[in-house]
């Protein structure tokens, strides 16, 4: 069967103004199917490098979750702030990490954010005052520590005059702890700038979510604070885009905290060390037909804003860049024995954490602009 034609200009809209994603240029939405191909393709070679017995510790994939990680990062302006977890590696890509900083940490090498001093994406990214770079901080292994981590973030960039938006990223799970619950209610009293992507991926470790609260829908964790909350279907990257958006914004014009829950799947166990065997095949089987990047690829051909030809080669640009990473990375040294005693003070540069950002092959979003070609991006080891 041929390809559908590639519309011009407007013609592959779909007719509703209303919906935020409907002011994304064809080349954005390429973007974001890139963004979220990436970080399945990274991850995807952290299999490769765990069976290798090269990666340091355990490793804890996303798959299945990447759309709601692209989708909700993507709302966001360059120099916002971003709380990822364990399963938000979609959101660091989105944010313009290199993929080199991902393996290195995996591979605990001398060169990674945390000098080998710790695990998976454990990284932290403090910029300068006037970069046009994102605050970044990885995963508090206490999980729902990370939420008042979070509103502390936004709060102090409020206090400096500068219109920063924090966006964290939670577990079901970890909804449960007092940490979560005291940093939303902070939040929502202050009036925070914060947006925190609530995720029921169905399963906190091996616990269901059923067994976790009575409520029946995530988001309405959020009554008890009095903010604005949602639940969108978590594989579908438009829809989770358009409530995102509207978050983002409303907490930009000071309207306070606000909770978006996506409802998802985690399709692993928990790391590869878990066979998830209490998974039903049932439940697996459902969800792997709402694969959100085969959705979202159904999105752009029905539209006639990209055919499998072109996607295809954007699979393989990802696929390449990953490698290319990996292999880079794995080619650097291990922690040096005698930097053991540095980063001890606080006036050692050692200590203040950095990560190289580069950007897509693609247009890119509002916030997140000015982007080279495809062949910049892949011939770009810089």
């Amino acid at each position: 069967m041929p390809d559908k034609p590639i519309l011009n200009a407007d013609e592959w809209r779909i007719a509703d103004p209303d919906r935020p994603s409907e002011q994304l240029s064809r080349e954005q939405l390429l973007e974001m199917y890139y963004f979220a191909r990436l970080a399945r393709e990274v991850e995807e070679r952290l299999v490769v490098l765990f069976r290798q017995s090269k990666v340091i510790g355990g490793l804890y994939r996303s798959l299945g979750q990447e759309g709601e990680s692209v989708a909700t990062a993507y709302a966001l302006e360059r120099r916002d702030a971003v709380l990822p977890l364990i399963r938000n590696m979609g959101a660091l890509m989105t944010m313009g990490v290199r993929p080199i900083e991902i393996f290195r940490q995996y591979m605990a090498r001398g060169t990674s954010n945390s000098r080998g001093r710790d695990l998976n994406i454990h990284i932290v990214h403090l910029p300068d005052a006037d970069a046009d770079e994102p605050v970044i901080v990885g995963p508090i292994s206490m999980l729902g520590d990370s939420i008042p981590v979070a509103a502390g973030i936004a709060m102090g960039a409020r206090m400096r005059g500068r219109p920063r938006v924090a966006m964290a990223w939670i577990g079901d799970g970890a909804t449960s702890t007092g940490a979560f619950h005291e940093g939303m209610n902070f939040a929502a009293v202050q009036k925070i700038p914060l947006v925190v992507v609530a995720e029921d991926n169905k399963y906190a470790y091996s616990k269901p979510i059923a067994r976790q609260m009575a409520i029946r829908r995530i988001d309405e964790r959020a009554a008890s604070y009095g903010i604005a909350h949602e639940l969108v279907d978590g594989n579908d990257m438009l829809a989770v885009y358009d409530a995102a958006r509207v978050m983002v914004e409303r907490a930009r014009a000071g309207e306070g905290a606000q909770l978006l829950g996506v409802d998802t799947m985690r399709m692993q166990g928990h790391a590869q060390h878990d066979d998830a065997r209490y998974v039903p095949k049932a439940l697996l089987d459902a969800w792997t037909a709402k694969d959100p990047l085969r959705q979202f690829r159904g999105v752009l051909n029905d539209r006639g804003a990209a055919h499998d030809r072109e996607l295809d080669d954007i699979d393989k640009m990802a696929k390449d860049y990953a490698a290319r990473e990996a292999e880079a990375a794995a080619s650097e040294p291990l922690p040096d024995p005698a930097s053991v005693v540095r980063g001890v003070y606080a006036d050692d540069p050692y200590t203040v954490p950095k990560l190289e950002f580069v950007r897509s092959p693609f247009a890119g979003s509002p916030g997140l602009k000015t982007r080279p070609t495809p062949e910049a991006v892949a011939g770009d080891d810089t």
